[in-house]
């Protein structure tokens, strides 16, 4: 089995690059080889080919030279097919109920496993072979995320103006004002990587005593991710501010996220309550670690359970942390860390905690300020390439 916090980091690169490679003719064949390259020994997935569906069959696209003397088409209305199209993703582990009998015929046990991908005028089907080895959960959760991912890019490309909403509906999320809260500076900012991204923050001032902020990331870009993002912060506020237990409002939050349209999609989301003596209660569900430092040395908020939506259930549990006065807290999404040089080193925590101790005496304003300026210079004054969100907290007293 894979390692998860490998396994999602691939994924999400693999989603990324759906989303961002340039289209064409050759477009879904690179996803397909991109898929195979990136997964192929984790997942024991191999030989991938494309059929585009033409009148009442699935004629075999990609690849063109046909050299491995793939199954050229595959009627419409048979009953495999009729499977695979109904349920969108399928493991065709019975030889009996098959898409592809000749992959039954090798000489070394495989079986067929498909994806149907659709655009407003056509439609496709992914056929890739699985060695010994493989396992459900892993083929269906990536499968899955790349169907899903797949499906809005090419949607995406045929229908205009989704995007005026995805942007409508990020502008209706982030707050409009830092709040102002006793014995705290506080100051934000992110930026997304296109239009819209999957990055966001959140306040929630429940009283004198307690302040809650979160910062998350969904994985991908757009109005999918902007769609996850609107449930995410929705549920987080309904519940927290309910007063309901921090851990029991993220776990209904995760099974809400896990049984909906985007099920495939994930996030990663840190969120904490500081009391109005510094004392911290969190919950990091596979979010960078936030930082505390005291002009001298570094705490960190470490991960306390899994990501969002990968699973129905997760455990996760409540950290404890403390912030003394003049304690700096930094919370930050991946984009930060990742942001690359010319020559893709990542910018790593090594660099922002780097920042962090040479600015300490500055306020949360100017030191948001520095990070973005430095890593806007280190990667080459490039756009960004994934969403990059900062939240810097001072307690004062």
């Amino acid at each position: 089995m894979i390692d998860p916090k490998i396994f999602y980091r691939k994924l999400d690169s693999l989603l990324a690059k759906i989303g961002t490679e340039k289209s064409g003719e050759d477009f879904l064949f690179t996803i397909a080889q991109e898929l195979e390259k990136t997964f192929g020994e984790d997942l024991h997935i191999c030989n991938g080919r494309i059929y585009v569906e033409q009148d009442d069959k699935f004629v075999l696209v990609s690849p063109k030279d046909n050299t491995k003397n793939y199954l050229t088409e595959i009627p419409a209305d048979s009953e495999p097919m009729q499977a695979l199209l109904k349920s969108k993703t399928y493991i065709f582990d019975d030889p009996n109920f098959t898409i592809d009998s000749s992959v039954l015929l090798k000489k070394d046990y495989r079986i067929p496993a498909a994806i149907s991908v659709k655009s407003p005028d056509s439609r496709w089907i992914f056929v890739f072979e699985l060695k010994s080895g493989w396992i459900r959960e892993e083929i269906e959760f990536c499968f899955n995320a790349v169907r899903t991912v797949l499906n809005y890019r090419l949607t995406s490309e045929a229908v205009k103006g989704e995007m005026e909403q995805a942007v409508q509906i990020q502008q209706s999320l982030l707050p409009v004002n830092i709040p102002e809260v006793e014995g705290l500076q506080i100051a934000a900012r992110s930026i997304p990587a296109e239009l819209v991204g999957g990055d966001f923050y959140d306040f929630f001032d429940f009283d004198d005593d307690v302040f809650g902020v979160c910062v998350g990331d969904a994985s991908g870009h757009g109005l999918p991710a902007a769609l996850l993002v609107r449930d995410v912060v929705t549920g987080l506020r309904m519940g927290l501010e309910k007063h309901l237990k921090m851990v029991y409002t993220f776990k209904k939050l995760n099974n809400v996220i896990y049984r909906s349209v985007y099920s495939t999609s994930f996030v990663s989301l840190v969120y904490t309550e500081i009391e109005k003596n510094g004392n911290i209660l969190y919950v990091n569900a596979g979010h960078p670690s936030p930082l505390i430092y005291d002009g001298r040395e570094f705490r960190e908020m470490p991960s306390t359970g899994l990501v969002f939506g990968a699973l129905p259930e997760i455990q996760l549990q409540r950290g404890y942390a403390y912030l003394k006065p003049n304690d700096l807290m930094v919370l930050y999404s991946d984009g930060i860390i990742e942001r690359k040089n010319g020559k893709q080193n990542d910018f790593d925590v090594t660099g922002l905690k780097k920042i962090i101790e040479q600015h300490y005496d500055k306020t949360p304003e100017q030191i948001i300020e520095i990070i973005f300026d430095t890593l806007y210079v280190y990667g080459g004054k490039k756009d960004w390439e994934d969403d990059a969100t900062v939240v810097v907290i001072r307690r004062t007293a």
